[in-house]
C-alpha cells in the first residue's frame, strides 16, 4: 500500500506545461520506495506507463495522456528508481572519486561485450513498477514501455501474464545493447558524456538533454526555445542534485541479461512500435521482437527516431486504441 496518497491539481509535464489532476502516492519494493501518479478516471482501464532511461514520471507527453484519459483509459505513471523522487541507490561506483574510472571500464567493456557490473538490474526495476499496480490494488493493466522502459515491460508482462491485458512496446529490444544493435556512435558519446560532471549547472544539464535530444528526437523541432529550457529544467531540478542515478540506469541495461527467451513467453496481445531511423535501438530490433512474440503486430514509423512527439504519436494512436480494446 502506498505510504500516503492525496490530490493534486497541478503538474507541468516535459514539452508541455498545461494541467492535469491527479493522485499521487509511494509504493514500497522492500527497501526501495517508487512514486507515482494516476491520472483516472477511477472507472477507466488501468495502463502502466513506464518510463525509459532518466526518463520521469512528468515526462510523458500531454498528448498521449490525454489520447488515453479522452478514451476511458486510466494513465498510471511512476519514477522509476534512481529518478524523480523515487529511491536513490546509494554506491560508490558513481561518485565524484570513481566516475570517470567507472564510465572508462564500462566503455570497454561494452564494447568486448563483455558482462558490465550494476547495483540492479532491469529485472529488479520490473519489481519496482509491479509494486506499483499492488499499491493501488490493481489485478490487471495494460503495459506500454518506451525505450528501457520497454526493456522492463518485458519482464513484467513475461513474468506476470495474468496481470496483462496488452502490452505495447515503443523504441525498445529484447537484446543487451551492444555495439551491433546500439546506439550510434554520436548517440553513444552523447549518452556517456551524460553521465559525467555531477556537479553541472541547470544551464549545461540543460544543454546536455538538448543535444541528445536533437540526436534522437523528431528532425525540424526548435529546441532552442524558452519553453523547451524551463520544462527541462523543471524536470532536472525536481530530480534534485544527485545526477548520479542516470549512470546506474545504463550500468543496469547493460548489465541485465538478454530478454530472448522471456520475450518468447510472451502471450499478451502486442503491438510493437519503432522508428525507421532510430539512432538509439535501431530497427532491426522490432523486427526480431516482432519474430520472437507470436502474434504481435508490428508498426514502423517512417520519420520517428526514438521520441513519440505528436507528428510522430499522430501516425500510430488509431492503432494504439485499436490494439487496447483486444
Amino acid at each position: 500500500m502506498p505510504l500516503y496518497k492525496f490530490i493534486l491539481f497541478i503538474t507541468i509535464m516535459f514539452t508541455n506545461s498545461d494541467l492535469f489532476s491527479y493522485e499521487e502516492g509511494m509504493a514500497s519494493n522492500n527497501d526501495i520506495e517508487i512514486y507515482y501518479r494516476d491520472y483516472g478516471p477511477s472507472n477507466g482501464d488501468p495502463i502502466l506507463l513506464v518510463q525509459g532511461l532518466g526518463g520521469q514520471s512528468i515526462n510523458w507527453p500531454q498528448h498521449l495522456i490525454e489520447f488515453l484519459i479522452e478514451n476511458n483509459y486510466r494513465p498510471i505513471a511512476f519514477d522509476n528508481r534512481d529518478t524523480g523522487l523515487s529511491s536513490r541507490i546509494q554506491s560508490t561506483s558513481f561518485d565524484d572519486e570513481n566516475r570517470d574510472s567507472t564510465i572508462i571500464r564500462s566503455y570497454i567493456r561494452y564494447f568486448l561485450r563483455l558482462p558490465i557490473n550494476s547495483e540492479y538490474t532491469v529485472d529488479d526495476m520490473a519489481d519496482d513498477a509491479i509494486s506499483v499496480l499492488d499499491a493501488l490494488n490493481i489485478d490487471k493493466a495494460h503495459v506500454l514501455g518506451i525505450s528501457m522502459g520497454g526493456m522492463i515491460a518485458q519482464i513484467v508482462v513475461s513474468n506476470h501474464a495474468e496481470r496483462i491485458n496488452t502490452f505495447t512496446l515503443i523504441a525498445s529490444t529484447a537484446s543487451t545493447p551492444s555495439p551491433f544493435n546500439g546506439p550510434t556512435r554520436k548517440v553513444r558519446k552523447l549518452l556517456m558524456d551524460r553521465t559525467k560532471n555531477p556537479n553541472a549547472t541547470i544551464d549545461e544539464r540543460v544543454e546536455r538533454t538538448r543535444k541528445i535530444f536533437k540526436e534522437i528526437g523528431y528532425q525540424g523541432i526548435d529546441l532552442n526555445t524558452e519553453k523547451f529550457y524551463k520544462d527541462v529544467s523543471i524536470s532536472i531540478k525536481r530530480g534534485g542534485e544527485d545526477d548520479t542515478g542516470f549512470g546506474r540506469q545504463l550500468s543496469a541495461i547493460l548489465g541485465s541479461n538478454n530478454r530472448i527467451n522471456k520475450v518468447k513467453s510472451i502471450s499478451a496481445p502486442t503491438l510493437i512500435i519503432h522508428g525507421k531511423d532510430d539512432p538509439l535501438i535501431k530497427v532491426k530490433n522490432a523486427y526480431k521482437m516482432n519474430n520472437l512474440i507470436e502474434g504481435s503486430q508490428l508498426i514502423i514509423i517512417p520519420d520517428m527516431r526514438h521520441l513519440i512527439e505528436p507528428p510522430v504519436f499522430n501516425q500510430f494512436k488509431d492503432n494504439l486504441l485499436l490494439h487496447l480494446s483486444k
